[in-house]
């Protein structure tokens, strides 16, 4: 009878000790122990640097806690690295861009002793221009559009530092011929000068789809330094092309100023790029970021594995998430480009008969140039602060809305109107046209690429944001399409 007592014991002690085990098991623990992880897709917030912060929300019904423990140190070096870097993704090619006089001059008519602005346009001379713009639309949309697709199977460090190095070398060469006597064989410095465009936007394209991914991976204010780098580069270049008419400097020297600058631009970019990589905030934000630890779950949201989500992006999944914001984003640039610049450039200034040196030499590098890149820029930083609209519909609508400035644009006073009456004849009106026009595409293009991240979850993020720059791209495409249409209907 002692011996069936001690084993009644020993079994009543054992089914306590697994009742206790089991309700310790039911219990929300906040160690790194919990299998049930959620990547984080919501925005991120501000928190202490020597606590863990946890924020209860509800996903789904599903309630979950967002756990964050990102270094302090490196956050602010980060933010500028990624404000020089969307510097870098877009200037240096502004100014190749911007050295026109440069290109009509090594293309001229070397039969004749000087330069004349009266002086018929060489063949090579009217299809720069056209050939420039088309081989750089088609090299750079393509890439864009692999790199959202097969980007993830080549490296971070390969797609940044390797495109950066690889646009410094084609800057060193471009330079390089600033100084070589190319009168004699023109056709094949047109045709080098052409691959050269075609590998440097092959490079940026790549570089500007990272670098849009990684963006991605950040907090929100981290893409608007990105997309404010890229307005803030678009001023520096206006700023530089009006200098350059204020000294009244030679082609050569202009285009050799021109280039020493991307050159410079893109070298600092690959140091500071070196630096930040090492920092422990960029690579905890690369590594995942934030996460998010699921306390209770209905039944109906149980996951098969213990991770909770497959590890690699499903490029169907992901588009059907942000396909709106895609859509909005090719229209808004669509809209943009289909005007600006091929159209706007041809605006006069309404004392052109005058002939004065604002309305003949500065009207529309100011106008045009430098108040349209500011209010892009302020746009930007604006959309960065007030993060409004969250709705896709609203954001959809005023993009549509927006595209009722392409008929004013069209109607404005400019000198080759053949077809179209002009309706906007005062300079007041076109500069006000201008700013608003700016400021809705940098304020929108914020916006969307904010928005996108935000509605996939953490492992999807950086293939959401490579799917939005090549949605930008393919929207530039177009819209370089219609302006070719919209300049025929003037």
């Amino acid at each position: 009878m002692q011996r069936d007592g001690d084993q009644q014991r020993l079994l009543d002690e054992e089914q306590q000790q697994q009742q206790e085990a089991e309700e310790q098991q039911d219990e929300p623990m906040l160690g790194s122990e919990q299998r049930g992880f959620v990547p984080a897709f919501s925005p991120q917030y501000d928190v202490d640097d020597d606590e863990r912060c946890l924020l209860v929300r509800e996903r789904d019904r599903d309630e979950v806690v967002q756990l964050t423990n990102a270094p302090s140190a490196g956050a602010a070096l980060t933010y500028c690295v990624f404000y020089l870097l969307g510097i870098g993704t877009m200037t240096p090619w502004n100014f190749f861009v911007t050295a026109e006089d440069y290109w009509k001059y090594k293309f001229r008519n070397t039969t004749l002793n000087g330069t004349h602005p009266e002086e018929e346009l060489t063949p090579l001379q009217k299809s720069f221009a056209c050939d420039l713009a088309l081989t750089a639309t088609i090299s750079g949309t393509t890439f864009l559009l692999l790199n959202a697709v097969y980007g993830h199977y080549v490296s971070l460090r390969a797609k940044m530092l390797g495109t950066l190095c690889t646009i410094l070398v084609l800057f060193g060469v471009t330079t390089g011929f600033v100084e070589v006597d190319t009168d004699r064989w023109q056709e094949q410095f047109f045709l080098i000068t052409l691959i050269i465009v075609v590998i440097l936007n092959i490079s940026s394209a790549t570089m500007s789809g990272a670098l849009y991914g990684v963006a991605g991976l950040f907090p929100s204010e981290y893409m608007t330094a990105v997309v404010s780098g890229q307005a803030l580069g678009g001023i520096l270049t206006a700023l530089a092309f009006i200098l350059v008419l204020a000294f009244d400097a030679g082609p050569s020297a202009t285009a050799f100023v021109f280039f020493i600058m991307g050159a410079l631009l893109i070298f600092f970019c690959i140091v500071c790029y070196s630096v930040m990589a090492r920092q422990a905030y960029f690579k905890y934000y690369l590594d995942g970021g934030d996460k998010f630890k699921v306390i209770s779950a209905l039944p109906s949201h149980s996951r098969s594995d213990e991770s909770g989500v497959p590890l690699e992006p499903i490029l169907k999944q992901v588009l059907g998430k942000i396909y709106m914001q895609a859509v909005c984003l090719a229209l808004l640039y669509a809209t943009t480009l289909s005007v600006y610049p091929s159209v706007t450039v041809l605006m006069q200034s309404e004392n052109s008969a005058s002939h004065t040196e604002w309305s003949d030499v500065y009207y529309l590098p100011v106008v045009n140039y430098l108040f349209f890149n500011c209010g892009d820029y302020f746009g930007r930083l604006t959309a960065g602060w007030l993060e409004c609209p969250r709705s896709q519909q609203t954001t959809l609508l005023w993009t549509v809305v927006r595209v009722l400035f392409v008929p004013c644009f069209l109607c404005s006073n400019s000198s080759e109107h053949h077809f179209l009456p002009t309706l906007v004849q005062h300079d007041y009106t076109f500069m006000a046209m201008i700013i608003a026009f700016a400021l809705s595409n940098g304020y929108l293009t914020n916006i969307l690429l904010i928005m996108a991240p935000r509605s996939v979850d953490q492992h999807e993020k950086e293939l959401a944001a490579s799917i939005m720059a090549a949605s930008l791209s393919v929207g530039m495409a177009v819209g370089l399409l219609l302006s070719l249409a919209f300049v025929q209907m003037l």
